[in-house]
């Protein structure tokens, strides 16, 4: 008999969600960035080993949301984790446990109770970091804080109930034994994607987000918050992405001057596609798109 379930992946902006998902499952299933919410759609990244399969499900950064597209992230997090098997919270342990962290907690627990419970699951981030006093301090930090927001719910039955994990999503470093944990959790059942499928993520959406990517990696300040791709024409192995700004002027800036930004950011997605493939980028202005929600709607967030 096969085992399968699911896992979500929740945290703040930044903590390292994308990076440990794709540190599990061998491969580039979801982009990353030194930008808070590079990632604004819920990822889903897949091990099936030894007759168990895992889905990850990697999310935006838990905020305080400014704009109506933040407001729809956190709403994507926390739907990401309805009817899961395992709700994990990450939190770094080269930062204090702040607002965000806290709020990554309570929607972990909130998701930890009812009839079909998840198990909850913390991961300290960045063991590589810091000593391993440092982290031996954290786990203890997290787990007070644990306990704070069970209680402030009114659900200290809870605290008992959660586990912890140290890790390191760049390095590996516990990826192993948090992985062999979780298969141990999974429950019998058929497995939910193909033994050989790694992500859930259509080629089109893809190759969209690694174009996103690079335009993030390679701006500054408010740009790429407000920078949405996607792929207007897919003919193999042409391929058009139309790059989306707010403002006239932040058009100039994703070109760059005399078009080498833009050239830049379409051999760095290049080099990531199948061998052949033509990218043509576009740049084109939708005014305030990340506060208005019939462009929300039309992108799909």
């Amino acid at each position: 008999m096969t085992r399968s379930g699911l896992v979500s992946i929740l945290g703040r902006p930044n903590v390292g969600k994308s990076t440990l998902l794709n540190q599990i499952v061998g491969t580039k299933v979801s982009i990353t960035a030194s930008t808070p919410h590079t990632t604004r759609q819920a990822i889903r990244g897949v091990v099936t080993e030894n007759g168990v399969q895992v889905i990850f499900i990697d999310t935006p950064g838990l905020h305080r949301a400014k704009t109506s597209l933040g407001g729809r992230l956190n709403e994507t997090a926390r739907a990401a984790s309805d009817g899961v098997d395992v709700v994990v919270a990450m939190v770094e342990a080269t930062s204090a446990i702040g607002p965000g962290d806290r709020l990554a907690i309570s929607t972990m627990l909130q998701h930890a109770r009812g009839e079909h419970a998840a198990i909850p699951l913390v991961l300290v981030n960045k063991m590589d970091k810091v000593a391993r006093e440092k982290v031996a301090q954290q786990l203890l930090n997290v787990s007070d804080a644990v306990a704070e927001v069970a209680t402030a719910m009114g659900q200290p039955q809870l605290i008992d109930v959660v586990e912890y994990f140290p890790v390191s999503a760049r390095t590996g470093e516990g990826a192993a034994a948090l992985l062999a944990y979780l298969q141990n959790l999974m429950p019998e059942g058929p497995y939910l994607f193909p033994e050989d499928e790694v992500s859930d993520v259509p080629e089109a959406m893809w190759i969209a987000e690694l174009v996103r990517e690079q335009l993030v990696r390679k701006t500054k300040q408010e740009l790429p918050h407000s920078i949405h791709c996607r792929v207007t024409e897919f003919a193999w192995p042409h391929v058009t992405v139309e790059i989306l700004v707010e403002r006239d002027s932040q058009k100039g800036m994703v070109i760059g001057k005399g078009g080498q930004l833009l050239k830049d950011v379409g051999i760095a997605a290049r080099r990531q596609l199948p061998e052949g493939c033509y990218l043509e980028l576009r740049v084109s202005v939708e005014p305030g798109w990340q506060k208005r929600n019939d462009a929300l709607d039309r992108f799909g967030y």
